[in-house]
């Protein structure tokens, strides 16, 4: 549930009331470039550009690389499908690496193993808001002259050695779907220190058009329109507020659940901060007995991703079920979330731990 409130609704009234709903300015309309300001402060980058979905990020970020057919970008496919789907609108071919089950991230090793000379991008996701082993994955990607395309989309505000996550590598890419950690209902932007991207992508976000009314490169409508991009600017003045909850949340169940037997709660890697988007544990049996319980007593659990986007029907039919992913097929049978989100107050976190608890005598 996103916690909208009345200065989100006023700003909303603004651009009601101005009749400015959209703008084909090839720089973004006036709440678009104080929404981007305001990213670009945050994440401490030289470029934002906000669009109208974090697949639209993807897939932007994708264009301005030159991925196209013929082309291999190596993925996880513990995510949710958008990291692949864009891949394939590209006309390139998602290889699924493996990923490792301390933060159900990309696993270097495996990507290592995978690469290939069709190799030309590699996709780490900062799943659940914890942040990728970037290290690594930069090291790995330099010695094979490959591009970095972090999928944020669920991890504003999580750190990788002090720096934000979409700040490390050769494009950010954001979402503002309802459930991510600061919203505009749809919406997303991408982030790069790099000139020559950061042009490619004003473009592509516009149709290609240049200021001049040239078209230079393919690209798309995938502006974010003025009602959404004001209220993510307003988001955005809340965010520090959202992450601090949310890490208090984080912590009240860690406290409160530690020591539980068959019970592997997440935690922060050596030099990381979480932004807690979603408090993911795993479970040793009865998961989805245990996940009935939580349900049918009002905790709003779930289950991300029981089925791998490999084995999916779409991609399984396609040949891509063939990926031997032991470390993501173990994830999917095993890992439940609970809520951390700023809706949550402190008594809310000591119900959903006695509730757990609960749950998991129940399963027994």
């Amino acid at each position: 549930m996103p916690l909208i409130g009345d200065e989100e609704k006023n700003e909303v009234m603004k651009v009601l009331k101005s009749g400015q709903l959209t703008t084909a300015s090839i720089e973004g309309g006036q709440y678009t470039q104080k929404f981007q300001t305001s990213v670009k402060s945050f994440l401490n980058v030289k470029h934002v550009f906000a669009l109208n979905s974090g697949t639209s990020a993807l897939y932007a970020a994708m264009l301005s690389l030159g991925i196209k057919e013929g082309d291999e970008v190596l993925v996880p496919s513990f995510t949710f499908l958008a990291t692949a789907n864009t891949v394939l609108l590209t006309g390139a071919k998602p290889v699924f690496v493996d990923i490792d089950m301390a933060h159900y991230t990309i696993d270097p090793n495996d990507l290592k193993n995978k690469i290939t000379v069709k190799s030309k991008a590699i996709i780490p996701v900062h799943l659940f808001g914890h942040p990728a082993d970037m290290g690594k994955i930069i090291e790995i990607a330099k010695k094979h002259d490959l591009r970095i395309i972090e999928d944020a989309a669920q991890s504003l505000g999580a750190k990788y050695h002090e720096h934000q996550t979409g700040s490390l590598s050769d494009i950010g890419c954001f979402s503002m779907y309802p459930s991510k950690i600061i919203t505009s209902g749809e919406g997303g932007f991408v982030s790069t220190n790099n000139d020559a991207l950061a042009e490619k992508l004003k473009l592509i976000r516009n149709h290609g058009i240049s200021q001049s009314s040239d078209v230079t490169v393919l690209g798309s409508n995938l502006r974010l329109p003025q009602m959404e991009a004001a209220i993510a600017y307003i988001q955005m003045s809340k965010l520090p507020s959202f992450l601090k909850v949310r890490r208090r949340n984080a912590g009240i169940l860690t406290d409160l659940l530690s020591g539980l037997n068959g019970v592997t709660l997440p935690t922060e890697a050596k030099g990381c901060s979480s932004n807690w988007y979603l408090y993911t544990l795993a479970l040793e049996k009865n998961r989805d007995k245990i996940l009935k319980y939580l349900l049918s007593h009002r905790v709003g659990a779930a289950i991300y991703y029981d089925t791998p986007i490999q084995k999916t029907p779409f991609y399984a039919t396609k040949g891509y079920d063939k990926f031997i992913l032991p470390n993501t097929d173990n994830a999917s049978k095993h890992v439940l979330s609970l809520p951390v989100h700023p809706g949550v107050s402190e008594d809310d976190c000591v119900l959903i731990a006695s509730t757990f608890r609960a749950a998991l005598e129940s399963a027994k």
